[in-house]
């Protein structure tokens, strides 16, 4: 087994730990040291584990030091948590990419098995290929969530780089991809012809004027997702305090935390990664808040996935011009979802209605006879 594989965090990244707080974080996880071995897995809600594979990535020459980031979040306190998490260290590199896919395929395969979500820190972005795999093995329709400044689909003739893996993921069979989307994109990293293939394939994407103008609108993506995975080079320059390993213009660090508390709220998101991270002393901090806040989020899990209306749930019929939309909102979390229902629109893989989620907006602007345009891409996916 591949867990077998993972290596004891470095000692590095353990000096200074007698020194702190018997509260913080380091203190009151399970640590896979040395002298300890690998944690014992049953009953844990979150692992994380370590990546080296940068053979792909855009900072291939410069890799990101993992000790850094654990120095930074040992020394955090937790929040209000009864949550069992651990750091299980790192995976080393295959003898090629492909060797380091199959083992992060069965890391996480074994992970899901026992509902413990895995947090995976490093390497490049292609490392989410192998966690659609597990999908696949599981003969489970995925919603994948991406947060990056590009599409990632392939470029000339690369079909399988941190810039190119969704290509290899939309021609991988069996297909078991029911939507991507992509929040914060930004025009000018984008080719036409990735637009025009987002649209072909009735994808999502959200531009990143419009998370910074409103993150809450990514909160009903995410809460729809099952794959998160979050490329650092959308990051803006002031969240990494370095020009030379930031965008002019880029997602900000309030932002990229909220986006991450977002995913662990989700009831459905069963895979974290974080990727292409610049080697800063900025990244190291933030690169632990976000994990926190994470972990903040997965505290706060309503338990609404999969959903049953039936109960604990208020519907809301709306007449718009040429049909009629039903809304539910969630008397415990207060979240709202629209319903798929048009007989001609059900999806043809389940038999069944379908739920999106969305937001009291997207309600509000059903009043005034405008569609979200997430539920048509939904509904074309479907058909």
């Amino acid at each position: 087994m591949s867990l077998e594989l993972l290596v004891p965090i470095e000692n590095e990244a353990l000096i200074g730990m007698t020194l702190l707080p018997k509260q913080v974080l380091g203190k009151s996880i399970k640590l896979h040291t040395e002298s300890s071995g690998l944690p014992e897995l049953q009953g844990l809600n979150i692992a994380i584990v370590g990546l080296h594979e940068y053979r792909n990535s855009f900072f291939a020459n410069t890799q990101y030091e993992l000790n850094a980031f654990r120095k930074e979040f040992y020394g955090l306190y937790p929040g209000n948590w009864s949550l069992n998490i651990a750091d299980l260290g790192d995976l080393p590199n295959g003898s090629n990419v492909e060797d380091t896919y199959f083992a992060i395929k069965e890391i996480g395969y074994h992970l899901k098995q026992m509902n413990i979500i895995p947090i995976f820190i490093g390497g490049s972005h292609d490392m989410i290929f192998p966690l659609y795999q597990i999908f696949q093995d599981f003969n489970q329709l995925v919603n994948m969530v991406s947060v990056d400044r590009s599409f990632d689909f392939s470029q000339e003739d690369e079909l399988i780089s941190g810039r190119s893996y969704m290509s290899r993921i939309i021609m991988d069979k069996p297909n078991v991809l029911f939507n991507y989307t992509n929040l914060g994109f930004q025009n000018y990293y984008c080719a036409t012809e990735e637009k025009d293939l987002m649209s072909k394939l009735f994808f999502d994407s959200v531009r990143l004027g419009e998370v910074l103008d409103s993150v809450s609108i990514s909160e009903p993506v995410l809460r729809d997702a099952d794959i998160v995975s979050m490329d650092m080079k959308c990051l803006s320059w002031r969240a990494t305090a370095d020009p030379l390993k930031g965008n002019p213009n880029g997602i900000d660090s309030r932002v990229i935390c909220a986006l991450t508390r977002y995913a662990g709220i989700s009831d459905r998101v069963s895979f974290l990664g974080i990727h292409e991270l610049p080697s800063t002393p900025m990244m190291d901090q933030l690169l632990a808040q976000m994990v926190w806040y994470f972990i903040e989020g997965y505290s706060l899990r309503f338990d609404e996935y999969p959903i049953a209306v039936n109960q604990g749930f208020i519907k809301y019929s709306v007449q718009l011009s040429d049909q009629t939309m039903v809304f539910y909102k969630s008397e415990k979390s207060q979240r709202w979802w629209l319903e798929l229902t048009n007989d001609s629109h059900l999806n043809n893989k389940t038999k069944k209605a379908a739920l999106l989620a969305c937001t009291e907006k997207d309600y509000e602007s059903a009043l005034h006879d405008h569609i979200p345009e997430r539920w048509y891409n939904a509904v074309r996916r479907m058909n």
